[in-house]
């Protein structure tokens, strides 16, 4: 199992190397989720993989944002320009990205960020046929789950075992966009989780903001479970907290124990928000997970202690073998061999009789060991050392360097891979029709007599509501309306039967369609015969996307609301496309329930509203599983924009019932088709009208 370490800046990625990291993670350019981490330049990069791959450590290039369709030809580029300097693998979100690379550099290991939300074996078998070869776990597993995938998985695992967790699911957040305009999905995330917010009249707690999460402990247990990469999060850290955290996680690793409480301590030291949890990983959910970062004394003598020791130390040290043969009449030779197999070899002069003192084996060995100043660790040395033979010692030091040169160039030499040039493709015609309008409910009494008889193109609700009221749902086919089942956006493996039968008896009633929001649940809504619509959380951003996903077999996909209108009239639709119009935007979708935290008891029936220092109230109701869904305080209104959307060559808007009445939402979709005069009292544009960092 390796230790996966963050480099935020080159000095980060010394510390990381020098504390023992097996790998390291960075971005170059634009296109991470980290943007506001320092980073590399071009040269920096090409540098940074040099002196890890001297070393022995890997390089992952981290990519893991969503591209527009104008920014997409450069985040293609620079995974191109990181592969040719050899980077290992570069680390992806975007399905666009992911099919653009495949056509550009189609050699290039490719990375499932945890930003894809993979959290099901199937979702990490989606993965694999991408040719994708690692899958980063979503952090909200448990140690069942995480085994569980692993022991079935065909491809590589990496779980996070240290560092920052958010609320809401990776990929997921929508939280910083739609308030401030800045995109976790785009590298920008402002972290409003770690702010106030309260359940009555004040902000006066932290119901969003969780311990940093710590696997210490674990580590053994990750290993036999056949985790590949134990990932340490904190690109926006300090070279000095790199530095502690990795060594406390590499010395334990590879002598085979945990943390001592010695080591804990050093952790909690540089760096926690009231101590650590690891409450996902043993499934003990609450309260008690929270914390927030406090003013403490800032651990001067444990930084410059890190500090001095990343300055000076190369690390553990690359384990080579060396090989000497001192004959008479043949040229010295001389050989170096690292665990990998790479072998260099040089030959000096003829030795000489010796006239005064013969060379030994053992003044050879002594020589060929000094390896001090280099990247290198000598774990042995054989030689073959004829008596009565004089070999000067500075003849056996150029030697020895001569090896080591010749076997630093093997090790930083970059891989020899294909590259072309990526091409958008063909070019679709937008739709030009009025788009059809689809009503999408949260529960069944949303869908009274009234709104069915005005018609709607299509009618979703949760799985979980027409499975409870199948009567209802086949009363509305059989007057015309055809009825789509929204699949969970999160729905673990070991709730998967479950839904399974929930879908088996929504199809028994006349359900059809189902929307998708995560790349898991496709290969379930193949197998039971189910037509395919992508829902948001497939972040649907670029027109490469688009064309992935009309390969996997959707029929529809909903654009990003991240999206400005203007990119969304401009994206190539090979399928039919819709956005949502109307609605309370999903800003969280949370494992830990905030409610039950504050209550002390399940009050999921009630209206939770969940108030920040401002004053604005954000409603909180349950999502499948018992899980939170933060929806914003504002709804999403459009209908007086009518002109802007239907030049949009959208097939389809939608509305999004959450928190309104049936008799609300009869209103608002007679507005959508210019009658009435029904306006919210509180509303938003979205981000359909502004751009979005």
């Amino acid at each position: 199992m390796e230790i996966l370490s963050p480099a935020g800046s080159p000095e980060a990625l010394r510390a990381a190397v020098c504390a023992g990291a097996d790998a390291v993670y960075l971005g170059f350019g634009q296109f991470n989720a980290r943007r506001g981490a320092r980073n590399f330049t071009r040269d920096e990069f090409a540098a940074a993989v040099s002196h890890c791959h001297l070393r022995g450590v890997k390089v992952y290039l981290t990519l893991n944002t969503l591209c527009s369709d104008r920014e997409l030809p450069d985040a293609v580029d620079c995974a191109v320009q990181a592969s040719k300097l050899g980077v290992d693998a570069a680390l992806v979100q975007d399905m666009g990205l992911v099919r653009a690379l495949r056509q550009a550099a189609p050699d290039l290991p490719l990375h499932a960020s945890t930003q894809m939300s993979l959290h099901t074996l199937d979702g990490v078998k989606q993965a694999a046929e991408l040719g994708i070869t690692r899958a980063v776990l979503a952090r909200e597993l448990s140690r069942r789950d995480i085994a569980y995938i692993c022991e079935r998985s065909p491809i590589e695992i990496e779980v996070f075992v240290h560092g920052a967790l958010c609320m809401c699911y990776s990929g997921q957040c929508f939280m910083s966009s739609v308030i401030g305009g800045r995109s976790g999905n785009r590298g920008m995330c402002a972290q409003p989780c770690r702010l106030p917010y309260g359940w009555g009249d004040m902000a006066d707690g932290y119901p969003l903001s969780l311990k940093d999460m710590s696997l210490a402990g674990h580590l053994k247990e990750l290993r036999d479970m056949g985790v590949a990469s134990a990932k340490i999060e904190g690109r926006m850290k300090r070279p000095e907290y790199v530095y502690i955290v990795t060594r406390v996680y590499a010395d334990a690793l590879r002598e085979g124990r945990e943390p001592t409480a010695e080591e804990l301590a050093r952790l909690e030291q540089a760096f926690s928000r009231q101590g650590f949890t690891d409450g996902y990983f043993m499934e003990q959910k609450g309260p008690d997970m929270f914390g927030v970062r406090e003013e403490a004394k800032n651990p001067r003598e444990l930084f410059a202690q890190a500090k001095a020791a990343y300055d000076k130390g190369e690390g553990p040290g690359v384990p080579v073998k060396f090989y000497a043969m001192v004959r008479p009449g043949e040229p010295v030779q001389v050989g170096v061999e690292d665990r990998e197999g790479r072998v260099a070899t040089a030959a000096g002069r003829v030795p000489e009789a010796a006239r005064r003192r013969a060379v030994t084996r053992e003044e050879v060995e002594e020589q060929l060991s000094k390896t001090g100043g280099t990247p290198y660790r000598v774990t042995e040395v054989r030689s073959l050392v004829q008596d009565g033979l004089a070999v000067p010692l500075s003849a056996l030091n150029a030697l020895r360097r001569q090896v080591l040169d010749s076997l630093s160039a093997q090790r930083t030499a970059a891989p020899q891979r294909r590259h072309g040039e990526f091409k958008p493709g063909a070019r679709y015609e937008n739709y030009r029709s009025a788009p059809d309008i689809h009503v999408s409910l949260r529960r069944m009494e949303q869908m009274t007599f009234e709104l069915v008889k005005a018609g709607p193109s299509l009618i979703t609700l949760p799985v979980e509501e027409i499975a409870a009221h199948p009567d209802e749902a086949a009363s509305a086919v059989e007057r015309g309306v055809p009825v789509a089942a929204v699949l969970p956006r999160v729905c673990f493996d070991r709730e998967l039967d479950g839904l399974r039968k929930q879908l088996a008896v929504c199809k028994a009633a006349g359900v059809a369609q189902a929307y998708v929001g995560n790349l898991g649940l496709a290969p379930l809504c193949r197998e039971l015969d189910l037509s395919m619509r992508g829902d948001f959380g497939l972040q649907v951003f670029n027109s490469q996307g688009i064309k992935e996903y009309k390969r996997l077999g959707f029929r529809s996909l909903t654009a990003s609301f991240e999206l400005k209108l203007a990119q969304i009239r401009d994206l190539n639709k090979a399928v039919d496309l819709e956005m949502i119009a109307y609605g309370r935007l999903p800003l969280m979708i949370t494992e830990n329930c905030a409610v039950k935290n504050q209550s002390g008891k399940c009050v999921c029936s009630n209206v939770n509203l969940l108030t920040d220092r401002k004053g604005v109230r954000f409603p909180v109701e349950r999502t499948y599983g018992c899980r939170n869904e933060v929806l914003n305080a504002n709804k999403v209104f459009l209908a007086d924009k009518s002109a802007d959307w239907k030049k949009a060559g959208l097939r389809a808007i939608r509305l999004l019932f959450t928190t309104e009445n049936g008799v609300e939402c009869v209103q608002v979709l007679e507005s959508y088709r210019g009658k009435g005069n029904y306006v919210p009292n509180n509303y938003t544009r979205g981000l359909y009208y502004r751009d979005v960092e």
